[in-house]
């Protein structure tokens, strides 16, 4: 299951990241990292709201359906 798929509420934790290097560095630099749980807090205008290692962040669906979950 992608992150993009969960919703307000549910929680997952990162199996791997996929995608071309730039995205997988991106997303590895923002602490999205195997075995990291997360947190969809909100949904607004087709982005993210999630909780990362204490962190709040906003990430767009595009980018959302590159973490793949367990």
């Amino acid at each position: 299951m992608y992150l993009a798929m969960l919703t307000k509420g549910e929680t997952g934790t990162i199996a791997r990241l996929v995608g071309s290097k730039q995205i997988v560095k991106r997303l590895t630099d923002l602490g999205f990292v195997p075995g990291a749980e997360i947190t969809v807090r909100n949904e607004l205008a087709g982005d993210l709201i999630v909780d990362l290692k204490g962190t709040r962040l906003a990430l767009n669906r595009s980018m959302a359906m590159h973490i793949l979950l367990r």
